[in-house]
């Protein structure tokens, strides 16, 4: 896959701005290199990004040549309130110990790299106003967020804005076929969005396969949300159950936001099936959980990856113990070094899509310094050239930017996934299956990815 040069230019350029020390490299320390958490309505950082290397001009005979950007920006459309409010904290976490590594390294471009980020409460509308601030006003040079519930409806103008997306967060089907580069170097038929994190293909997948193979259970039910998310994650699980020889016998649909689902669950439960899956957010998750306890309905309990919370555990974790959840395996290739310096940065509740946007972070940033310019078109033409395989393995950006700067071509391994895009912008990733106790999630098996994508046709 090309870049917007190739790797010998991109290298001379890079390394000729170090020798003139044409980029400002500033205080690399975690504060003031990230952006507030606000509502939209302040910039947060200030100042305006430079999104291209000025040229150089002649005047009486000296020659000023190009310097490139003092600050790279990302754009964080982020989940701070809202009914997902409760998964951001891992993942404005994780976002944040990547930028500060990112600028102890000397930033991409030997520019800070900074984070703006912005509350969209996963609202479509809201999250259309905040992709706007941050294109239009904040200057982005890349974007690092959007839910499916926000993807899905808003793709055209998504697509209309040209800019790079790199999203820890959205499980749709909807992308299975759509983002990424589709494996060219025309930018002509790239989509422009890239995710780090499984699609619910994969894990639905993962789910259908523990719950036939692994639990024998043969009829199930489901109560699903109305929401993009739930009902894609619905009906891909149904699709997978169905085709391995299950049946599900009955899917009740709900609007969330109820203060009692006991007629739904009446509804359902009139029906004989063996097991029942849940898919709601975690506050109606909650609701249902315990009328589901109240009304004595028993029956196995399979619930949607988004699910694996600790605020689950607080709130029913005694009343749910021994249900099952399938998600993506938060333990990728470079999660055991990752670990430790989560848990150092502070006290969020870790999940696959808080270690995802680490992976995110990284990859914008090493694409940007793969580009040798932070142009949108360059990022998007570089995300696939610094993850897809070959040349040297990397696993942090300090490792990726040595090798770049050495003329290297780069393959960086995340740590929750390998981060090798297909055509599409996707990722393949194990899917654990974990059991609810009153303490927590244990793990009670994992699905390797390469069983599933052996049975995906095209992701």
């Amino acid at each position: 896959m090309g870049g917007s040069v190739d790797a010998a230019n991109r290298t001379d350029r890079r390394t000729f701005l170090k020798k003139t020390g044409a980029c400002s490299v500033l205080t690399a320390g975690l504060a003031g290199c990230v952006g507030t958490e606000g509502n939209g309505n302040g910039d947060g950082n200030g100042g305006t990004p430079t999104d291209e290397p000025t040229d150089g001009d002649t005047t009486a005979g000296t020659t000023t040549e190009m310097a490139g950007p003092e600050r790279v920006v990302i754009g964080q459309p982020a989940s701070l309130t809202g009914q997902w409010d409760f998964l951001q904290p891992a993942v404005s976490q994780s976002t944040d110990l990547a930028v500060q590594e990112i600028n102890e390294a000397g930033g991409p471009l030997d520019a800070t790299l900074e984070v703006q980020r912005r509350d969209t409460a996963v609202d479509p509308q809201q999250a259309r106003q905040v992709v706007r601030q941050l294109v239009d006003s904040d200057e982005v040079h890349a974007i690092n967020g959007l839910f499916s519930s926000e993807i899905v409806p808003l793709w055209d103008f998504l697509q209309e804005q040209q800019v790079p997306v790199v999203t820890p967060w959205p499980g749709t089907t909807f992308l299975d076929t759509r983002g990424g580069d589709k494996g060219t170097d025309d930018l002509g038929d790239d989509e422009w969005l890239w995710r780090t994190v499984i699609g619910d293909t994969v894990h639905t997948s993962g789910a259908a396969e523990a719950m036939i193979d692994e639990a024998g259970i043969e009829q199930m039910g489901i109560l699903s949300a109305t929401s993009a998310g739930e009902e894609g994650w619905t009906r891909q699980f149904v699709n997978w159950y169905e085709s391995l020889g299950g049946e599900v016998v009955e899917v009740v649909s709900a609007q969330g936001g109820q203060s009692s689902y006991q007629s739904q669950l009446d509804r359902l439960f009139e029906n004989d099936f063996e097991a029942w899956a849940l898919s709601f957010a975690l506050e109606d998750a909650t609701t249902i959980i315990r009328n589901w306890d109240e009304g004595g309905y028993g029956r196995q309990l399979l619930m949607e990856d988004g699910l694996r919370d600790p605020g689950l555990i607080d709130a029913v974790g005694d009343v749910a113990e021994g249900a099952w959840i399938a998600a993506g395996s938060t333990e990728g290739p470079n999660f055991e070094s990752f670990l430790p310096k989560f848990r150092d940065a502070g006290d969020a509740s870790l999940h696959p899509w808080g270690v995802a946007a680490y992976d995110a972070t990284n990859v914008i940033a090493l694409a940007i310094h793969h580009a040798g310019e932070a142009s949108h078109d360059a990022i998007q033409r570089s995300l696939g050239d610094v993850a897809r395989g070959g040349g040297t393995t990397v696993t942090t950006f300090a490792e990726g930017k040595e090798a770049l700067d050495n003329g290297e071509e780069i393959n960086y391994e995340g740590a929750v996934t390998n981060v090798d895009f297909t055509p599409h912008g996707n990722v393949w990733g194990d899917v654990a299956v974990d059991r609810v106790t009153p303490d927590g999630f244990e793990n009670e098996f994992t699905i390797g990815a390469d069983k599933l994508q052996a049975e995906i046709d095209d992701y």
